[in-house]
């Protein structure tokens, strides 16, 4: 025990959360193999919304859907709920954190090089 009362509860100087959120990415873009049509319901820790579903054939919620499954969901939630082929034509515009992008696209060259190419219309 410390000295210091609440010691343990003191964050260091410099600390940012958002360097220390753990991203979960799938073995494989392969391993993708999402419905690419219809409604997608997902959990609370993905969406806290009162009625998570998301149309797949509206292109803005198809977008809010896939960042949000990026950026929050683990393993099984990004095979289930993600297809390769859509990740990868909507990458480039995803509104995602940085360090998360960063760690999809060091782990998926593929990416990158989508997020280097033209942006999607």
């Amino acid at each position: 025990m410390s000295a210091v009362p609440d010691e343990h509860r003191t964050v260091p100087r410099g600390y940012v959360y958002a360097d220390h959120i753990p991203y979960d990415t799938p073995g494989s873009l392969d391993d993708l193999r999402g419905p690419t049509s219809g409604v997608v319901r997902v959990g609370p820790h993905i969406d806290t919304s009162l009625d998570p579903e998301y149309e797949l054939g509206d292109r803005d919620r198809l977008e809010n859907l896939y960042a949000r499954v990026v950026r929050s969901g683990s393993i099984a939630d990004q095979t289930r709920n993600l297809d390769r082929a859509t990740l990868l034509r909507l990458w480039p515009r995803l509104n995602l954190p940085v360090r998360c992008r960063s760690i999809w696209e060091q782990k998926f060259p593929t990416l990158a090089a989508r997020a280097r190419g033209p942006r999607a219309a």
